[in-house]
């Protein structure tokens, strides 16, 4: 699938009857029109008012299809962390899902995002706990394993995907930093026989947009396509750079040890969690560039072509540091 298909009359005519009869199945009826208000290089969204209010038709691209049976499982399991898709269609990769409603970001307002995530991360860190026990059945949904035993195998993947990058596109510092990497190989294989398994769905991108819900109550997160099976505590990679950066702080301000440690709370003592979490936010940078490349599907004309290689040049840097 690709931007031209997903706009195609003939697409949206398909998707918009399969809309259609969900909607009928689940007594519901569509009172506007079928509109599609984003299409990106991996996957589209079609929005539509009906008699219960505005629903969504989320239809992945093949590298993160995934996500759609991942939706039923999740609302199977942590019901009260997700959204409850109105349908699903594995076979055509199509989940018809209800508005959650405004994104935690969007109701921020004068809220201060570190004490609104020191509420939100523990929430989290309940879901993975209560998915721990599923790691088979988030592979059999499709989910990519990243655990820690795997990683050195997707080190060389990721080393390899960013070589096709540096290769047609890199400039001399691309290639300096693709070398510096490839070097860091047996230092990375070592440090991935440290980490624990502690296997839970890192949702690999939990931002404040990627949640539902207001501050200071319970909320619900979604936007699945870049999860994996990983370490629980590589989930807080980014939650951690966001707030650094989004706050203009240091690693180790005040506020952002706060909800790092709300979040390590509901697993034990933060004090003998942390070296832990460091090291699965440093292992995880190799998930992340992954991720960014099967969202990339090989287009390197892309404007973020660059950014498998930027993530992986994170691990010249401390634990959840990012490039700035």
């Amino acid at each position: 699938m690709d931007a031209a298909t997903w706009t195609s009359g003939e697409w949206l005519g398909r998707a918009g009857g399969w809309l259609d009869e969900q909607l009928g199945a689940a007594g519901l009826r569509r009172t506007g029109e079928v509109s599609q208000p984003r299409v990106r290089a991996w996957g589209t969204v079609l929005r539509a008012e009906t008699s219960a209010g505005t629903v969504w038709l989320k239809a992945p691209g093949p590298e993160t299809v995934f996500e759609v049976p991942l939706y039923r499982l999740l609302a199977t399991i942590v019901p009260q962390f997700v959204l409850d898709p109105i349908a699903v269609d594995v076979e055509r990769g199509w989940v018809l899902l209800p508005d959650g409603g405004p994104t935690l970001r969007e109701q921020l307002g004068e809220e201060d995002l570190s004490e609104v995530m020191t509420r939100v991360l523990p929430q989290y860190a309940e879901l993975q706990l209560d998915l721990m026990p599923h790691a088979e059945d988030l592979l059999a949904a499709g989910v990519t394993d990243m655990r820690p035993a795997v990683m050195p195998q997707r080190f060389d993947e990721a080393l390899e995907a960013t070589g096709r990058y540096v290769a047609a596109k890199g400039d001399e510092e691309a290639r300096e930093r693709h070398a510096w990497v490839a070097g860091q190989r047996q230092e990375f294989i070592a440090r991935c026989a440290d980490l624990p398994d502690r296997a839970s769905l890192d949702h690999n991108d939990l931002h404040s947009s990627n949640i539902l819900g207001r501050p200071g109550g319970p909320v619900r997160f979604y936007d699945w396509g870049d999860s994996v099976l990983a370490h629980a505590f590589s989930t807080m990679l980014i939650p951690l750079v966001g707030l650094t950066k989004l706050l203009e702080v240091g690693p180790d301000d005040d506020r952002v040890r706060r909800p790092r440690d709300a979040y390590l709370e509901v697993f034990g003592d933060p004090a003998d969690l942390l070296a832990e979490l460091e090291l699965a936010c440093w292992i995880g940078k190799v998930a992340r560039a992954l991720v960014w490349e099967r969202s990339l599907h090989g287009d390197l004309d892309s404007e973020y072509a660059d950014a498998p290689l930027e993530t992986l040049w994170a691990l010249s840097m401390p634990s959840w540091q990012f490039p700035a």
